[in-house]
């Protein structure tokens, strides 16, 4: 069995942003040699999250608003958290969206279904952060 591991790094000039790492992380399998196995995705930050969904404008705008209601940013005054940061919400946010992922590689490529790609989402952004990409496989 044969292990591979590569960061990807951030740095998001807005405090939320969704980025899709599809792309990336093909290129990490590719590299890896694997063919058959697993990858795993992580976020390396604890307000960040990287998730699996359709590349779709109006479902990124959605999730937007669908956290920001769960979570909003303001008032920081609301959050217990707050006091060094204001990053309260973004905690809250990354829960709800979710750590890593996991994709299975066959023949050498990620084994999607319809319409899936991998996002990396920040939440906190404004300096940098990044992202494990862990392979396993033969």
């Amino acid at each position: 069995m044969r292990s591979f591991r590569k960061e990807l790094y951030f740095n998001l000039p807005t405090r939320r942003g969704l980025v899709n790492i599809t792309r990336d992380v093909q290129k990490a399998v590719d590299e890896s040699g694997v063919r058959e196995g697993l990858v795993l995705v992580n976020a390396m930050n604890i307000t960040a999250s990287v998730f699996i969904n359709d590349d779709e404008s109006g479902l990124h705008q959605d999730y937007e608003d669908w956290l920001e209601g769960l979570a909003p940013e303001k008032p920081y005054s609301r959050y217990r958290h707050n006091g060094y940061e204001d990053n309260g919400d973004a905690h809250l946010k990354r829960t709800i969206m979710g750590r890593e992922t996991v994709v299975a590689i066959t023949e050498g490529s990620l084994d999607f279904g319809t319409w899936e790609q991998i996002f990396y989402f920040e939440f906190d952004g404004k300096r940098e952060k990044r992202v494990l990409i862990k392979i396993i496989g033969e």
